[in-house]
């Protein structure tokens, strides 16, 4: 295969891919803003909000990185995920230590819960605190995951955004070369036509 031939397949190849680069662009933007809709729209309809910045049981010492969205609804997975994993964490760790003594988990809790609850010699009023403990720590797990789920869900719609963007510029960019590859294989055809020279024959002297 020449050089001709391999420079028009190159740019072919080129081409196409940018094509594909743009396509796959278009797809992940679309992604990307489903995805953002999409956990706003579900967020909202939770009516989470934060408490005011700096009130009792929000203050600056205790969740330092929340006080920015103090007061305000939570809209975005950044929020989510802070107050999943810096507000309701914290509550339910406290919690559990109130009554156990310790940070248990659900599991642990519950578990307690059940023996205490089947012996009939169990101090009632523990047995009561233990119970309690286990519907809020159920509950906060409950929430803390769909809070996560919409964190996760609005990070991937991140990622796709930025995949998007590099999408976008890999198109641009083979485009660019394609059009190049075109515009020299046509330069370097008029040059080859323009250097090929005339033959002249001429009448024999005898």
């Amino acid at each position: 295969m020449n050089r001709k031939s391999i420079d028009k397949l190159l740019t072919s190849i080129g081409l196409v891919l940018s094509i594909f680069f743009f396509a796959a662009a278009g797809l992940l933007q679309w992604g990307h803003s489903f995805a953002a809709n999409t956990v706003t729209t579900q967020l909202q309809a939770q009516n989470i909000f934060f408490p005011e910045a700096g009130s009792e049981g929000f203050t600056a010492e205790e969740f330092p990185d929340l006080q920015q969205w103090g007061g305000q609804q939570v809209t975005t997975g950044e929020q989510a995920r802070g107050y999943a994993d810096e507000y309701i964490w914290v509550h339910m760790k406290g919690a559990a230590k109130a009554v156990t003594g310790k940070e248990a988990t659900y599991s642990e809790v519950s578990g307690t819960y059940m023996k205490m609850s089947k012996d009939p010699a169990a101090d009632q009023a523990e047995v009561a605190k233990y119970a309690g403990l286990r519907q809020t720590l159920f509950m906060g797990n409950t929430l803390r995951g769909l809070l996560l789920y919409g964190y996760a869900f609005a990070t991937i719609g991140t990622i796709a955004g930025i995949a998007a963007v590099a999408a976008y510029a890999g198109g641009v960019l083979l485009l660019i070369l394609g059009a190049t590859g075109l515009w020299h294989a046509r330069r370097m055809r008029r040059e080859s036509s323009a250097a090929t020279p005339t033959l002249k024959i001429g009448r024999a002297h005898v």
